[in-house]
Parts: C-alpha cells; sequence; structure tokens
C-alpha cells in the first residue's frame, strides 16, 4: 500500500469514527478524493477491525463502527427507554420486511386490517421504513420498503439475513396461539402457517410484555 493510498484509508477511518449515525457508500465518496476505491478501502479497514474491541459493520449500503458482539454486554446499563411501538406497527413494519416494496393497500390485504392514519408515520419517525418508487399502475400508488436505519437497528447486514420459517421454529418464534398475526407469507423462504391457529410472531425484541393489542399506533408523545 502506498503512502498516499495509508493516507486515504485513515481518512475514511476517521470519517467513520467521527460519524454520529451510519454514513452511506454514497456519502463515504462524496468526502473521499475521486480516484479512491472505496470498497476495497472498506474491506480493508473492516478485515483490521475484525476480532477488536469495535468493529466496521455493514448496514445495507451504510457502515458504522460498532461495539463487538462480546464486549457489548460488559458495556450495558439500564437506562429509561421511550415507550415501544404498537403491536399494529410492529406487524406493518414485518409485512413490509417481507414483502418490500408495496403499497398501502397491499400491507391492508395482507395483515387482513385497515392500517390506522398514524402507522406508518410512526415507523417512518422511527427510521426504519421510508418512500419507494411508485407503481407503474393507475394511481402510481407510492411503495414502501425499509431503511438502512432498519438493517442498524436489528443488526442485519442485509434483509435477506432476516430469518426463515426454519430458523424462527428453532428459535421458538413460531408460536401457536394469539401470536401476531401478521401476515400470510406467499413464496420466499417462509411457507403460509401450516394451521389457521399457527401464526409469525416477527421482530419480537422491540415488542414488550406490555405492548399495546390494539390496532392503534403508540402516541410517540404519550406517557
Amino acid at each position: 500500500m502506498t503512502k498516499i493510498e495509508r493516507q486515504h484509508l485513515r481518512l475514511l477511518e476517521a470519517i467513520l469514527f467521527a460519524a454520529a449515525e451510519p454514513l452511506s457508500e454514497k456519502q463515504l465518496a462524496a468526502r473521499l478524493p475521486d480516484d479512491v476505491d472505496l470498497k476495497g478501502m472498506l474491506d480493508a479497514l473492516r478485515s483490521y477491525y475484525e476480532g477488536r474491541g469495535v468493529e466496521l459493520t455493514r448496514h445495507g449500503k451504510s457502515w458504522s463502527f460498532r461495539t463487538a458482539d462480546d464486549i457489548r454486554p460488559l458495556l450495558e446499563k439500564e437506562i429509561d427507554v421511550p415507550r415501544k411501538p404498537s403491536r399494529a406497527a410492529i406487524e406493518t413494519l414485518a409485512i413490509v420486511a417481507y414483502h418490500q416494496p408495496l403499497t398501502r393497500a397491499e400491507m391492508e390485504e395482507i395483515r387482513g386490517v385497515s392500517l390506522s392514519k398514524g402507522t406508518l408515520d410512526v415507523l417512518m419517525e422511527a427510521g426504519w421504513i421510508k418512500p419507494g418508487k411508485r407503481r407503474d399502475t393507475p394511481g402510481r400508488p407510492a411503495t414502501w420498503k425499509t431503511t438502512d436505519d432498519f438493517l442498524d437497528h436489528f443488526g442485519l447486514e442485509d434483509v435477506r439475513d432476516l430469518p426463515g420459517i426454519k430458523e424462527l421454529k428453532a428459535t421458538g418464534l413460531l408460536e401457536s396461539g394469539p401470536a401476531i398475526n401478521a401476515y400470510r407469507v406467499h413464496g420466499g423462504d417462509l411457507s403460509a402457517p401450516s394451521s389457521e391457529s399457527e401464526q409469525v410472531a416477527l421482530l419480537p425484541d422491540v415488542i414488550g410484555d406490555d405492548a399495546e393489542t390494539a390496532a392503534e399506533p403508540l402516541d410517540p408523545e404519550g406517557p
């Protein structure tokens, strides 16, 4: 590696360390000289930090330094956190994650219940979903998809890393009884539940024991 390349690598390292949030590859490229091999530098930096206390992690097309998984528990402390999203919001998020991009009407069809006015607003405010391209159909309805912040929050590099049916069964997240009736899955790695009483509970770590069962989303300004 030449002296100039080492300097570019140090600059990239400093940019990522100083960032308060994950930076997209486009944002990183804008801060570096035009002739820099960004992907090569990111791979080199990621390899260099592998196994250290902090590691360079990818979330979609965004990158950030994160505490290593085995070190994180040693740094945790109890803090007050905002009230969690409603069950309806989490169901909608699961539908978007597994079926994206899709329209609001398609979300309602999959979930079998009309979306409350504020459900998508809550997910947008959390930074977990964003508008996608409009469908080339009458009315040109907007589609929705997940964001890199969604991947970052759930510790994923790509939406393809979402658990499949075998993983859900192995971890006990494929439940019988009154679990989250989020959707019927069409194709892909997940298959439809084997009975009407068998439902898929997705993204459970953001739902507390006191989660709301009503379809209305929680007021983010509420207590």
